[in-house]
Formats: C-alpha cells, sequence, structure tokens
C-alpha cells in the first residue's frame, strides 16, 4: 500500500504538494515514474535515501513520456538543487549529496527556490 504525505514549504507554511508517494523500498525507487503516461498537478514522488550521497540520489529519465521537475533535498530537508528532466535522458544528479529526491510536474520548479527548507507532513 502507497504511503502519501503533504510537501510543505516551512518558511512559508504553503502546502506545495498535497499527494507526495513515499517511495523507500528499492522496487518503488527503481520504477519511480517509468511507464506512466502522465502526472496530476498535485501529486509526486519523494526518494527516501539512508543517507546524502550524490551517487544514489541521481536520477535516469529511460522510459519516460514527459518531463519532470527534479528536487534534491539534503538530510534536513533543505533544497540543495533542483532542475527540469527531460525523457529519455541517461543521468541527472544534484551538484551536493541530497538524501530525498522529488519527482513532480514542472510547475513545482517555479515554487522552490534552493535553500528552501521543505517538510513532509503524513
Amino acid at each position: 500500500m502507497s504511503e502519501y504525505r503533504a510537501l510543505r514549504n516551512v518558511k512559508t507554511g504553503v502546502v506545495l504538494l498535497p499527494r507526495l508517494r513515499w517511495c523507500s523500498s528499492y522496487w518503488c525507487r527503481l520504477r519511480g515514474l517509468m511507464f506512466r503516461r502522465s502526472l496530476p498537478e498535485d501529486e509526486g514522488l519523494l526518494f527516501v535515501y539512508g543517507r546524502e550521497s550524490r551517487m544514489d540520489t541521481s536520477i535516469h529519465m529511460l522510459f519516460m513520456a514527459f518531463s519532470i521537475a527534479t528536487i534534491w533535498l539534503d538530510k534536513d530537508g533543505r533544497v540543495v538543487d533542483k532542475t527540469l528532466a527531460k525523457p529519455w535522458r541517461p543521468a541527472y544528479a544534484s551538484r551536493t549529496p541530497a538524501q530525498y529526491v522529488i519527482e513532480a510536474r514542472p510547475s513545482l520548479l517555479d515554487r522552490v527556490t534552493i535553500g528552501d527548507r521543505l517538510s513532509f507532513e503524513a
């Protein structure tokens, strides 16, 4: 069963995504958004890793049909990098180590700034 959380900007209190799927298992992270045809504006995935790393938190865009916002957060939930990831690109990685990766619709990039602190609320 999927566990969903709300993604909130800690400083402003604004809910950025009401449905953020918690992905901490290997299989959930491996599958990601591959083979999906679309993603609702109010939904995203949160990839959870056991430690901060650039390598572990890199993503690929193989078998993707649409571009996505990719946002990397450190262990404290602070945004350390973000990018627009395009379909069929082999890899994207954060400039600095991250422990969490958010994948969502591209519009999320306009609402998140590097340095923002985000929280995941059940």
